[in-house]
């Protein structure tokens, strides 16, 4: 009777164990932890907006949202790491165009093929560019600064964060479009190329803008031009407000997973990102960062990262960065 009673209960409880697996593989995507790789160091300004952005995408879709980062390689190496991760939608990347773009271009073997092997998943904010000056420089307008700079070629020295980066691409752009040409004076990223300008070892420099408005409210700095018209400083201008038909390239971070993610599971994840990046609150905190808030489709993602590809290896080829 005893061995009966052990059969039956080892039964019912043999029973039990299967039916809550099959309860946990039958509950809708996610049922755990979502893992975001950041390919860039904590702190960074991509890692802070995939913190704030996880956060909120966390809330939506019911789940943790765990921000891991793989710095490297100029975020090639993170990248890499969630483009060879499981296709379950349980590990995701916040990458971002100096890493699909530029990297990409100035890397001789670059891991994996952005144009192939990740899913886009909406993009989140742009990080506008600007050309920048100190406050007490004579050139008060980008016009003026280039009218100079044609009259004095090479003299006028630009610090960037490195060669082969967007910054350094941006210079290209303005060299090409107004005919003005500078010297080109490249750093290692950090804040080197403001110390250079605010300390006169060059006298034009490329950030981003959320870096540099700091200094231009406390009357330091001055902003000729950005990539895009920023929101409480409408007299800031953009190329195309100056009558150029090339403007500046703008970076930007966007969500991606590898490539061959279930259907259903990229439905819920689109839905819910697009869902976080309209959100106002959100969009109101990115622009007093410097971010220019502005969700695209993943159908428009492909076609931004094509054309900033586009645009900046006619550039590589001209400038001698590719053969």
């Amino acid at each position: 009777m005893k061995r009966f009673i052990s059969v039956v209960v080892l039964f019912w409880v043999v029973c039990g164990l299967g039916m809550g697996v099959s309860s946990s593989l039958a509950q809708p995507y996610p049922n755990r932890p979502i893992q975001i790789i950041v390919p860039n160091v904590a702190g960074s300004i991509m890692d802070i907006n995939a913190r704030v952005l996880s956060d909120e995408l966390g809330k939506i879709l019911g789940t943790q949202i765990v921000v891991t980062n793989k710095p490297g390689a100029a975020t090639a190496l993170g990248s890499d790491a969630m483009v060879k991760s499981k296709k379950d939608g349980y590990t995701l990347g916040y990458l971002s165009a100096g890493g699909l773009v530029y990297a990409r271009i100035t890397q001789e073997k670059f891991p994996f093929d952005p144009d192939k092997d990740i899913e886009p998943l909406g993009i989140h904010v742009f990080v506008p560019l600007t050309v920048a000056v100190q406050a007490k420089s004579p050139w008060k307008t980008f016009n003026e600064l280039i009218d100079y700079a044609k009259k004095n070629p090479g003299k006028l020295r630009v610090s960037t964060m490195g060669a082969g980066g967007i910054d350094h691409f941006n210079l290209e752009v303005m060299q090409s479009m107004t005919g003005a040409q500078f010297t080109h004076v490249p750093f290692k990223g950090g804040e080197s190329v403001i110390t250079a300008l605010m300390g006169g070892h060059v006298e034009v420099t490329f950030d981003a803008f959320g870096k540099i408005i700091p200094h231009v409210d406390a009357g330091e700095l001055r902003i000729l031009l950005v990539s895009k018209k920023m929101a409480g400083y409408p007299n800031i201008p953009t190329a195309g407000d100056l009558g150029y038909k090339q403007g500046l390239l703008s970076t930007w971070f966007s969500f991606y997973g590898p490539s061959g993610l279930p259907e259903d599971v990229k439905k819920v994840l689109v839905t819910a990102i697009e869902k976080v990046i309209k959100n106002p609150e959100l969009k109101a905190k990115a622009e007093k960062m410097g971010f220019y808030a502005d969700y695209k489709s993943p159908a428009e993602q492909i076609k931004q990262l094509k054309d900033d590809y586009d645009t900046a290896y006619a550039i590589a080829r001209r400038i001698g960065l590719r053969k």
